[in-house]
């Protein structure tokens, strides 16, 4: 289960504080990579694409969903394993990442997002001019 962190007030990315009086829980995830790509799967139950927002700023990936917690309230829940509520995390990426070719997508509330290895960079000569 992910784990929670009760927020009523928490600076997001770009340092707005949340004032929503909410649960907001790390989502799990998995994180592999094939021979040109890295992958994280992030589960985030109840969150859709319109809810999901994902900035990159500076070496910052900032995962942020919110989840519309009033579907829930007609129901009586006989057993829960995991509470409604926002999801948030972030992860520092690397240089070997090509940060204009990150895709993500969402299905059944698993976050895909594929992250394209960048090419190594090259040794560049460099010419000296007189003077």
């Amino acid at each position: 289960m992910a784990q929670d962190i009760n927020t009523k007030t928490q600076s997001n990315a770009s340092g707005i504080e949340r004032t929503k009086d909410s649960t907001t829980y790390i989502p799990r995830v998995d994180i592999y990579e094939a021979d040109e790509t890295l992958y994280i799967l992030a589960d985030m139950p109840g969150a859709d694409e319109s809810s999901v927002n994902i900035t990159l700023e500076k070496d910052i990936l900032t995962i942020e969903a919110g989840v519309d917690e009033s579907i829930y309230s007609n129901l009586n829940p006989v057993y829960l394993e995991y509470g409604t509520g926002d999801y948030r995390r972030q992860f520092t990426l690397g240089n070997e990442i090509d940060r204009d070719k990150i895709e993500a997508s969402i299905k059944n509330g698993v976050l895909k997002i594929t992250f394209p290895k960048a090419e190594p960079l090259k040794t560049k000569k460099i010419a000296i001019q007189a003077g």
